[in-house]
């Protein structure tokens, strides 16, 4: 039987991305567990994992990929890299219309590629089987603490990215004496389970959203937000949260009270542009606003919350909300101003947890359908173009790719 070639691709987005999809003690198993696949690794000086590291495990490194059946990556491919008529894994970033990646669709469907994004992995609930969000969280909320310690200079932490992993980072946190405050953490999905992860290892009690707003603690505290907490309906139905998944336009905020009360709020929420909004402009002039620090680990830039003016960077992830002019300027110099987190691409902060993460994901949940039976149908949800065209299920990206839209 012909083996089917794999290869891993080398990132090409800028800035770098140090993530990959297959580390090298997974690149064993995998090759273990599906025998018939030989697995190809491109060389990278920017890889979380050494090029040594795979060869230690003699495993196949070499720069062209071209005879190589499926390749798989991680971040949206430079489209001048991109090889005709072979199957590529990594995220797009094209199935909500983003115009900065026109091009590389554009592109992929000229060279007849059948493109699989990560982003549409499902079950047959319509769940995600793969993700970075638990990252997203973990590290947000590290960055969240970080700025407040710088914000007040009570503490100093080393940045995620200069750690070697979670477990460095995490013993880091123990030396953190938190004063007297109230941190928020929107949302119950895997970015906000991946905050409280973090926010568990300072050992603070974690309170109930009534208590939050109506008690006063002599020790730091923590308040975890579903959205029946920050939404109600508009014709006061009682809150189901699938209708509000559905019908987000029917519902307006209750947020605003957790503004009078809180020091340092972490948005892990997922946000539909119909649905209400936590903090507008107009919030930041209330004489009684609390926050000072904002991690936004969702980034909605421009969307639920006012002060995401733009996405930061982990080299610069910091900035300075100005109420007045709503323009970011640099962070901690103006107490009356908002320091702002709002790194978009957190997980690559802990590359090497997130990479061995996501990819026993991948062995686990999404391998035995593409090098084998896609019975359940995990790859063919998930595949955007196939034969130099969009497939039936995003045929609605047919005007974005022809520039119509």
């Amino acid at each position: 039987m012909k083996k089917i070639k794999v290869g891993v691709i080398r990132e090409t987005k800028n800035p770098p991305d140090k993530r990959v999809p297959v580390t090298p003690s997974l690149a064993v198993k995998l090759t273990e567990r599906f025998p018939n696949t030989e697995l190809y690794i491109q060389p990278s000086d920017i890889r979380c994992y050494t090029d040594e590291e795979y060869q230690y495990l003699d495993l196949n490194v070499k720069e062209d990929l071209s005879d190589c059946d499926i390749l798989v990556g991680v971040k949206e491919v430079e489209p001048s890299s991109l090889i005709a008529n072979k199957t590529y894994l990594f995220f797009a970033h094209v199935g909500k219309k983003q115009s900065y990646n026109r091009g590389l669709l554009q592109e992929i469907i000229k060279k007849k590629i059948r493109l699989v994004d990560y982003e549409y992995l499902t079950d047959y609930n319509g769940q995600r089987i793969v993700a970075f969000g638990r990252w997203a969280g973990i590290v947000g909320a590290y960055n969240g603490l970080r700025a407040r310690g710088i914000r007040n200079d009570s503490f100093e932490l080393k940045p995620a990215h200069q750690c070697r992993d979670m477990d460095e980072m995490f013993a880091g946190l123990k030396r953190v004496k938190l004063q007297k405050k109230k941190i928020l953490v929107t949302g119950g999905g895997r970015v906000a389970m991946g905050a409280m992860e973090t926010l568990s290892q300072l050992n603070i009690r974690e309170v109930t959203p009534e208590e939050y707003l109506n008690k006063e603690f002599d020790e730091p505290v923590i308040c975890r937000l579903d959205p029946e907490h920050y939404v109600k309906h508009k014709g006061g139905m009682q809150f189901n949260l699938q209708h509000f998944f559905d019908h987000p336009e029917e519902y307006e905020s209750t947020f605003k009270p957790y503004t009078k009360v809180t020091d340092l709020y972490i948005a892990c929420h997922f946000w539909d542009p119909k649905s209400p909004k936590f903090i507008t402009k107009e919030d930041y002039f209330d004489p009684d606003f609390n926050i000072t620090v904002i991690a936004d680990v969702s980034c909605d830039v421009n969307g639920p919350i006012a002060s995401t003016v733009r996405a930061s960077t982990i080299a610069d992830p910091f900035y300075g909300y100005n109420p007045e002019t709503g323009e970011a300027g640099r962070p901690f110099i103006n107490p009356k101003n908002i320091t702002v987190m709002a790194v978009d691409n957190l997980p690559g902060e802990l590359p090497r947890n997130a990479s061995s993460d996501f990819g026993e994901d991948l062995i686990d949940k999404v391998y035995p359908s593409l090098f084998g039976h896609d019975d359940a149908g995990i790859i063919e949800r998930a595949t955007i173009t196939k034969d130099g065209k969009l497939t039936e299920r995003f045929a609605y990206l047919q005007n974005y790719l022809e520039g119509k839209e």
